[in-house]
């Protein structure tokens, strides 16, 4: 068994822990928030909501319950009994003590709203998904890019060494029958099962719900409320489009990706690196891979995750862009390893149209030849998080 991986998160947590009463850690089921909450505080007492005797004390007798801990506690999956933060609120308004409770949550649905009610201005909100590229390098972990998205990145894979194709089973199974069962009542677990296997389907895609009504059977409206879940519970995102106007006229629908490549890849039932090579799908998995280091990069440092992507009625399109203060960052993403001057072509005309505001590009892609043309850094998928290193020196 493989010692705990060091998370990029943890300088961040640990600051924000002398800095507010509450630190809340939100993030995916298994992202590791419970190992890193008993890591990094291993003094504090810890209590999951999950055991039904502590989840119905907390219940029936909230005071009582917190007054075990007279200096804090951790406290894993808060969502569970969220009438607990307004008590918590009393207690460190009370005590004015930095790093009490720790927070962890894997539903952001009305969890945030609570938090955000009962604990403005009393904790901080950090996000933690699952590993990066780079913590797994870090172990001496290191992987093909076909293997990075065959086994996704949820750290119990690689501590436990799991197959991947039955951890993300299992993992798909007790979401729907635990989680999706107590946020909304779906009556046909099986309609939902083969709504997150089309959902996977459109993996970097712009995302049209009447479609998915269509193929499905049901309404819109459910759609939108069954993609709401997955939103809520983090297993999908919606990278938002970016419409200042150009002067043309652009895309206004979100695109659909999954917080694991893993999961995404189970989804697909593909099992094995050469069923990926001829999947029609492997770019748009790729694409996800690198949008999550992105997202990944920032989250861990604490930072607003400021990505959207563009697409023009011409058809010209930036996978990513990251908004920089006034500046737009356009990040292009290849799963190819041999660099072609085409791939940047939509790099220059963004350029072109977005001008002084459009200071550095960058192209991910899987081949080993880094190097700069211009303003714009040819990177390696692997060195993603580089991306905002040489952004932030820019500036």
């Amino acid at each position: 068994m493989m010692h705990i991986i060091k998370r990029e998160i943890s300088e961040e947590l640990l600051d924000m822990s002398t800095r507010y009463p509450v630190v809340t850690i939100l993030g995916p089921r298994q992202s590791g928030k419970t190992t890193i909450a008993k890591q990094l505080f291993p003094n504090k007492p810890y209590i999951s909501l999950e055991n039904l005797d502590e989840s119905a004390l907390a219940q029936s007798d909230p005071r009582g319950f917190l007054a075990r801990f007279p200096q804090g506690a951790v406290l894993d999956e808060i969502q569970r009994q969220p009438q607990l933060l307004s008590y918590i609120q009393g207690i460190v308004d009370e005590r004015d003590l930095t790093g009490m409770f720790i927070l962890t949550g894997s539903h952001q649905l009305d969890l945030v709203g609570s938090i955000s009610q009962s604990l403005a201005g009393r904790t901080a909100i950090l996000k933690l998904l699952p590993l990066t590229i780079s913590e797994l390098s870090r172990e001496n972990i290191n992987l093909s890019l076909e293997e990075y998205i065959l086994h996704g990145m949820y750290p119990r894979l690689y501590k436990s060494h799991i197959n991947p194709t039955k951890f993300y089973k299992d993992y798909i199974q007790t979401y729907i029958e635990r989680d999706v069962r107590q946020i909304i009542n779906i009556k046909d677990l099986h309609q939902f099962q083969q709504f997150l296997k089309l959902c996977a389907g459109r993996v970097g895609q712009i995302f049209n719900s009447s479609n998915l009504s269509n193929e499905l059977g049901v309404s819109a409206k459910t759609i939108k409320s069954w993609l709401s879940v997955l939103e809520a519970s983090f297993l999908i995102f919606m990278l938002q489009p970016y419409y200042e106007n150009f002067g043309k006229r652009v895309t206004k629908a979100p695109k659909l990706y999954f917080t694991d490549v893993g999961l995404a890849t189970c989804l697909l039932e593909i099992s094995s690196v050469e069923q990926l090579h001829r999947d029609p799908l492997r770019g748009g998995l790729v694409e996800n891979l690198v949008i999550l280091e992105c997202i990944k990069t920032r989250l861990n440092q604490g930072l607003e995750q400021d990505f959207y992507y563009y697409k023009d009625s011409n058809n010209n399109e930036i996978d990513v862009l990251f908004r920089a203060g006034s500046s737009l960052i356009p990040i292009e993403i290849k799963s190819s390893q041999t660099f072609n001057m085409e791939f940047i072509k939509n790099i220059k005309h963004f350029k072109s149209i977005a001008k002084e505001r459009c200071p550095l590009e960058f192209l991910v892609y899987s081949g080993n030849q880094e190097q700069n043309i211009g303003s714009c850094h040819i990177i390696n998928y692997k060195n993603t998080s580089q991306i905002f290193r040489i952004v932030d020196s820019a500036y």
